[in-house]
């Protein structure tokens, strides 16, 4: 009874501290999704260079993708023309941080971690991206599944859009990984003594390479991991081994470092996987042997500023709200749509699509083909529905294999 009451008084407490900021940061991203257009980012990341490096990185930073939501957009702005560095700088900086996840650090950790990741971010994006353009001199001209055309335009009005993406398409994305992340932060708090860090494993470096084994196959969102990262500095983690954490945990899992390796190539995967590696050790270091790290450790967080002056409503209101619309979009994916196949349409096994990016990306590609007239793509259910006359299945297996995802052919 004891463990409940803890364990209920720390989730609480941590949906107060997170809730206002995250729901700013998602109607940011729903915003971001809205006023920018995929054509116009392709349309800059086409020249090998740095200058096309740094471009995407910036373009990535406030961008909120993870690392699985963020392969097939890569994968697609390679397609379309950019080149195999830009592709890596987005696909390196891109996960690591959105919007949503520096409003978050601010109101869990402080102000110069909510500064340092997107820096961080940008960084190992642009040198992971001139890397793969020193390295691998020669590329073959990308297939262009995805072609220059303007993305169609819905006609729903633009503030249902951006309501639409950030509370129900977006959080629905990561509802599942945030709650994972708060339920590991509370069992960190309450189980892990901080005297374990403080007295035993009492190296940064050790601390930063056991973190960085486990962080790599991991798959956890940029969001998700701010709680578990908070409760790890609680409990005494160097903040070097933390911010290892940070980068290596939204960045890479093993679905991520196997797709990519058939999409963009052995070299370019090497060389992203490696990008990430080094840069979270050296800027984890920094932080730990160079810089101030007392100034990641103490401090006055956003948390802090909201109940000292008096306005915890806002925070109780944010609370039960970010509950709500957790639990409604929760519900909607218990609740599977129902696909009967006709003879106008053919229902597809597809495995490996995780968001509503995956959707997207799957149903604007396989649109552009030749008699198909709809497609309706169903991640929760791993089930794609095309429409249309003389579907030729090679090119739908063609299409989805080329965006990363696995063609488990028609569904009987």
């Amino acid at each position: 009874m004891d463990f409940l009451s803890k364990f209920g008084t720390a989730t609480w407490d941590i949906f107060l501290q997170m809730s206002p900021y995250l729901l700013l940061g998602f109607l940011f991203a729903g915003i971001l999704n809205v006023v920018i257009s995929k054509r116009r980012i392709s349309k800059h990341l086409g020249k090998p260079g740095l200058w096309s490096s740094v471009k995407a990185s910036l373009l990535g930073v406030p961008l909120p993708l993870c690392s699985c939501g963020v392969i097939p957009t890569g994968i697609s702005f390679h397609k379309n023309g950019a080149s195999k560095g830009a592709t890596n700088s987005f696909l390196i900086s891109t996960p690591q941080t959105g919007l949503d996840s520096i409003l978050m650090t601010f109101s869990m950790m402080n102000i110069y971690w909510a500064i340092f990741r997107p820096i961080v971010a940008f960084i190992t994006g642009v040198l992971g991206g001139f890397a793969t353009d020193k390295l691998i001199k020669k590329e073959e001209p990308a297939m262009a599944t995805v072609e220059n055309e303007e993305e169609p335009h819905s006609n729903k009005p633009v503030l249902v859009r951006i309501f639409n993406y950030a509370f129900i398409d977006f959080l629905g994305d990561i509802s599942r990984q945030l709650l994972l992340g708060i339920f590991l932060a509370v069992l960190i708090t309450i189980f892990v003594p901080t005297s374990l860090f403080t007295e035993h494993l009492t190296y940064p470096l050790i601390n930063m390479l056991i973190i960085l084994v486990a962080s790599i196959p991991l798959y956890v969102c940029a969001t998700g991991s701010v709680p578990i990262a908070a409760a790890l500095l609680v409990a005494g983690v160097s903040p070097g081994a933390v911010l290892v954490f940070l980068m290596a945990g939204p960045a890479t899992n093993a679905a991520t470092i196997t797709v990519l390796w058939k999409s963009i190539g052995k070299k370019a995967t090497l060389i992203y996987l490696g990008s990430i590696v080094f840069g979270a050790l050296l800027f984890g270091i920094l932080i730990d042997y160079v810089f101030e790290a007392q100034l990641f450790t103490t401090g006055i967080t956003a948390a802090d500023h909201v109940h000292g002056e008096g306005t915890e409503w806002i925070a109780l209101i944010s609370s039960f709200l970010l509950i709500g619309l957790i639990g409604f979009v929760e519900l909607k994916k218990l609740i599977p749509n129902t696909y009967k196949k006709t003879q106008m349409n053919t229902i597809y096994n597809v495995e490996g699509m995780t968001c509503n990016h995956c959707k997207n990306s799957v149903e604007k590609n396989l649109m552009k083909v030749e008699g198909i007239t709809a497609v309706t793509a169903d991640p929760n259910q791993s089930l794609v529905v095309v429409e249309g006359d003389a579907i030729s299945n090679s090119n739908i297996e063609e299409i989805i294999t080329e965006l990363g995802f696995t063609y488990k052919g028609e569904k009987e």
